[in-house]
């Protein structure tokens, strides 16, 4: 199984780049996140080198917020798209400009607004009145100004699992178009704020380009309406949104998509943004995984791993597949069997009904993990959570250690006064 470029198997073993995989989980343990560096720097530079207008690619962090992917996206030139003031301070503690932070999201705070403010970010979405208000009045009261951007919801149906659909009116994000040009007028009035910009996302994982191009022309209108009234009006954020390649799904290339930006924002006169994660980040990793038991069950076999819900909640939350293979080819007979983890949940599982080799003892990678994996990740089950190495060429590094019994319970504090009975 020839997975990508940087995640292939040489005599039958699974290498990431020149990384023998099974050589890391001897070393690191399991379960493991790899990333492929190489692959990161690819995925970047498809995005970058062909589109050639005015531009700035924002990695959106929540893909995959770990300083060592934000140190690396930041080394390419990126931007970044947050939602939370942890994730502009993580961009900082990577060596990342907030000068090239958007900060998204329908819920800042007033300390969170203070503090980018702080930092000097770039822009602001704002998702709603009551947040331009506020933003208003936390800037006034520091003597500052905040460069602000609308993020409009033009009801545009990306055709994807619901729960990551973004800019249909019956969402939570952005504001309807016809209430954003009345928003961009009281903006005008307001202190403390400038304009600066025009926002739109509309959802994850779109595979064509169809839905994305219907909501960059609502875009294209506003700002030929909104121009003259806002003098600083200086770009066009269009969010992220390319799906990856978990199955079949033959997703649009991210150069196809550039290219076509390039002809028909030119004459805009404005610097065009693009927020995209999964696109750049979910094919450069994978994660490994130990096969503990092989279970026969009534109906089908289990492979029960090490790596549960708690590592990788995709498929549990959005009944995604995920490609699941063996580390190591023809060291075991192929069974039918779902790859399940030992969270005591019955929707804990990374893949259901496969064909596989597996036995007790085996390695298993899931791949695409990149994006929406660590992130997600959580200590359910009070299960420490794994770590992560990155590999260039044949050079490997640990980027997060493994948590600790002890990290557990790092921030916890027990009851003054109380002892076992």
């Amino acid at each position: 199984m020839e997975y990508s470029d940087h995640f292939t198997y040489r005599q039958d073993e699974l290498h990431a780049e020149d990384c023998s995989v099974a050589d890391l989980a001897a070393k690191y343990g399991t379960p493991l996140y790899v990333y492929s560096r190489s692959s990161l720097e690819g995925a970047f530079r498809e995005y970058d080198d062909n589109l050639r207008i005015p531009h700035r690619i924002c990695y959106a962090v929540k893909a995959n917020s770990s300083l060592a992917v934000l140190q690396l996206m930041a080394s390419l030139g990126a931007g970044f798209d947050i939602v939370s003031v942890g994730e502009l301070a993580r961009v900082i503690q990577a060596g990342g400009d907030p000068g090239r932070v958007v900060y998204s999201g329908v819920g800042k705070r007033e300390d969170e607004i203070r503090f980018a403010l702080e930092q000097g970010i770039y822009c602001f979405n704002v998702e709603s009145a009551p947040e331009l208000e506020r933003i208003s009045q936390v800037a006034s009261s520091m003597g500052a100004t905040a460069p602000v951007a609308v993020r409009v919801n033009p009801n545009v149906d990306p055709k994807t699992h619901p729960y990551i659909s973004t800019g249909l009116k019956k969402n939570k994000f952005g504001v309807p178009v016809e209430e954003a040009y009345e928003l961009y007028r009281r903006a005008g009035e307001l202190p403390g704020i400038r304009v600066t910009g025009i926002d739109c996302h509309i959802g994850s994982q779109m595979t064509t380009t169809g839905p994305l191009m219907e909501a960059l022309e609502t875009l294209v209108t506003m700002a030929g309406r909104l121009k003259a009234d806002h003098p600083h009006l200086d770009h066009l954020d269009i969010g992220g949104g390319l799906g990856i390649n978990y199955r079949d799904e033959n997703c649009v290339s991210a150069a196809a998509y550039m290219e076509s930006l390039n002809s028909r924002l030119a004459s805009l006169g404005l610097t065009v943004l693009v927020e995209p994660g999964r696109s750049l980040v979910g094919n450069a990793g994978i994660l490994v995984t130990r096969v503990e038991y092989v279970k026969k069950g009534a109906e089908t076999d289990f492979a029960v791993v090490d790596a549960g819900m708690n590592d990788m909640i995709r498929p549990a939350l959005y009944e995604a597949w995920m490609a699941i293979a063996p580390v190591r080819r023809g060291a075991a007979p192929v069974r039918h069997c779902s790859v399940v983890g030992p969270i005591c949940e019955s929707g804990d599982f990374l893949g259901l009904d496969r064909e596989l080799e597996v036995k007790a003892g085996d390695l298993l990678v899931q791949f695409s993990a990149g994006a929406y994996g660590f992130s997600m990740s959580s200590n359910y089950n009070s299960r420490p959570r794994a770590a992560e190495v990155m590999v260039y060429g044949d050079q490997e590094q640990l980027i997060r250690s493994r948590e600790t019994l002890d990290d557990l319970w790092r921030h916890e504090i027990l009851l003054s006064g109380v002892s076992a009975g």
